[in-house]
């Protein structure tokens, strides 16, 4: 290429770059995978260098993310400048030279700057662009592991790393019911719960903090030296990052010992971070326009491996989304077999001009995740699906944000009723254990369930189900055997199983006592009849009646009978509490809990609430003198409040 070749090069993979950032950071989207972005930009400082030019917008001039939320803004009293980096061990040895030097994890997370004025925390503020960052003292205060008051009682500035957990970023993501809404990874999770507008939200999620610099900290004597300042921010009660200090000769087998503690580590950390012990000699070094001098960042040479492109599996989700997933011949990385990797989207699938029988290059990203680094064949022979590989309907791509993503448009897609299949598996429904949302997403995606009834027959799948992340033989068998205790239930389990509109298990128990338990009955009952039933009311008896007056459903409660045992319940015999409305509060000891209370009322007629109203008839109490919210309710509207020993005399008294 001659120079105006280079230069054009040089604005394309700016502009690139760019776009893909920004996707990163503020979408929380991927647009290219790390190992990409990582080429992309050697590739731009190294025409950078030998142009002798840097574009005012170049991702090589510009660090950290753009302020854009409501989060007060505030102005770093100096700048926090990114870190020069390597993949090159040797090139660390030649920065260690003869001085010893500290290092520690390159936590990926959010960078989070600390103010403590008489022992107290006054100020949280992030990393921002370097310059300004966003004010996130409310948020901080609820970090999971982070000290609100110390013993040092004069002005303390520290940093550190804001940072969540992998079994954490998978908890929250699976709470997510909307696949396009899921957090790509957990510094994505971090940036958002970091700098909430409500800490509630950043409490619930779990983030902790690992100190990794002190800024000042007047009248302590750390003896020139780095380590002993992590070592004194830990004695105030912060958790600082893992640090060991070594010297240029030990540096490679420290570098080593580190790499085999990866897959153990449950927080994501995307290399190391050296910096020279000797404070006064690091300071003496100053700084470049961008970098410190005295610091260094490794980051991961990827392990790659080629392979070859077997499948492109496309895997609904209970929006619609279809998310593509790369399926390719096994190879052993990182220590552990992969043959499967997400592609996010079809613009990325397009822009690896992906076909089935490519040779690809595989790697991890930060050494967990598998991804694909590039495509050597690069036959562009894949195309997305013209129907859903779950229910045959008609699919479209539509343009999400910055990127192309292929939706299924059938509103009964059975992927799209997974909370349909949740209720079902439920503890107060069937009560099949280890059948979470995201498992039967899963199991969904791959067409193992379809309807219903194919929940009780997963042993057609088992080879496959084996072989799932996350599943192995023993949790299959343990999944078996909660199957096959659900096969024997109530009637009212299974018709509040079905998940018909406002029928909760006290309705559905309600409903089936009026009609003798008689398993024809249930789907035959008319709307007049329903209402008649104390408790029901019209609303219910209408969803109800219309729920059944469809064939498929029809169908498939018939379907269901033949594959449950129906444990035979009372009649409508010794309804003594019919049309009575109990409260239960406190403490129980004749019950193992209030829950076994409630199923014995309602199965005696009577309704159990959750709140004491003029309706009420009962509120059960043991500590009849107690000043709680609901007895001063009870002795408000002169309903009775009865002990335990009272409520079994009423039922001894039939």
């Amino acid at each position: 290429m001659d120079r105006e070749q280079k230069t054009k090069r040089m604005q394309e993979l700016t502009e690139l770059l760019n776009r893909a950032g920004k996707a990163y950071y503020q979408d929380a989207e991927e647009i290219m995978s790390n190992y990409e972005y990582d080429a992309l930009y050697d590739e731009l400082k190294g025409l950078e260098a030998e142009l002798g030019i840097t574009l005012s917008n170049s991702p090589t001039a510009n660090v950290g993310y753009e302020v854009l939320s409501e989060l007060p803004k505030e102005r770093h009293e100096t700048a926090m400048l990114s870190l020069d980096k390597t993949k090159d061990v040797e090139a660390l040895k030649a920065f260690a030279g003869d001085q010893k030097v500290v290092v520690s994890w390159k936590m990926d997370g959010l960078t989070v700057v600390l103010t403590y004025r008489e022992g107290r925390l006054e100020k949280a503020v992030t990393r921002g662009n370097g310059e300004v960052g966003e004010v996130i003292t409310n948020n901080a205060k609820v970090f999971c592991n982070l000290p609100l008051q110390i013993a040092y009682k004069k002005d303390l500035i520290l940093r550190g790393e804001a940072v969540i957990g992998y079994r954490d970023f998978q908890r929250i993501n699976g709470e997510i019911a909307e696949a396009e809404a899921r957090y790509k990874n957990p510094r994505n999770l971090c940036s958002g719960s970091v700098r909430q507008l409500n800490n509630r939200v950043t409490a619930q999620r779990n983030v902790r903090f690992y100190a990794f610099s002190l800024v000042q900290a007047d009248g302590v004597d750390f003896r020139n030296s780095r380590a002993r300042q992590l070592d004194w921010l830990q004695s105030q009660g912060f958790e600082v990052v893992e640090h060991y200090t070594v010297t240029r000769e030990e540096l490679e087998e420290k570098v080593t010992e580190f790499s085999e503690k990866i897959s153990e580590n449950d927080f994501p950390s995307d290399g190391l971070v050296l910096i020279y012990d000797d404070i006064a000699y690091g300071r003496s070094l100053g700084r470049t326009s961008k970098f410190p001098r005295d610091s260094f960042a490794f980051k991961w040479a990827d392990e790659t491996r080629e392979t070859v492109l077997r499948e492109i599996e496309w895997s609904p989700s209970r929006t619609g989304l279809i998310n593509p997933v790369a399926v390719f011949e096994p190879v052993e990385l990182e220590g552990t077999t992969v043959s499967r990797a997400s592609v996010h989207n079809i613009s990325i699938v397009e822009e690896l001009e992906l076909g089935i029988g490519d040779e690809i290059e595989v790697y991890k990203a930060n050494m967990i995740i598998p991804q694909i680094a590039r495509n050597l064949t690069r036959s562009g022979a894949a195309k997305p699906p013209s129907v859903c590989p779950v229910c045959g309907g008609k699919t479209e791509v539509r343009k999400v944000s910055n990127a192309k993503a292929l939706y299924c448009t059938n509103p009964e897609c059975q992927a799209k009723q997974v909370k349909s299949y949740a209720l079902f598996a439920s503890r107060d429904a069937l009560n099949i254990e280890g059948l979470s949302e995201a498992t039967l997403e899963k199991f969904i995606a791959k067409g193992f369930i379809r309807d219903y009834t194919d929940l009780f027959h997963l042993d057609r799948y088992q080879e496959e189900i084996c072989e799932m992340e996350g599943f192995g033989e023993k949790s299959f068998r343990n999944l078996s055997e909660s199957v096959k205790k659900a096969r024997t239930t109530t009637l009212p389990r299974l018709v509040y199983a079905l998940g018909i509109a406002n029928v909760g298990l006290a309705n559905a128990k309600m409903i089936c006592r009026a009609l003798d338990y008689d398993e024809s009955r249930i789907m035959d009952a008319t709307k007049e009849e329903l209402s008649e039933i104390p408790g029901v009311g019209d609303v219910i008896a209408g969803a109800y009646a219309d729920y059944f007056s469809k064939p498929a459903h029809r169908e498939e409660y018939q379907k269901l009978l033949d594959e449950l045992v129906i444990e035979k319940e009372e009649s409508a015999g010794d309804q003594i509490f019919e049309g009575k409305t109990f409260v239960i509060t406190g403490s129980l000891d004749h019950f193992a809990n209030r829950a076994e209370m409630k199923e014995l009322i309602e199965s005696r007629g009577g309704k159990v609430t959750g709140s004491v109203t003029s309706k009420t008839d009962y509120l059960i109490n043991n500590r009849a003198e107690s000043a709680s919210s609901k007895n001063k309710k009870a002795i408000q509207l002169g309903i009775p409040v009865i002990s335990e020993e009272t409520f079994l005399e009423m039922l001894q008294s039939v």
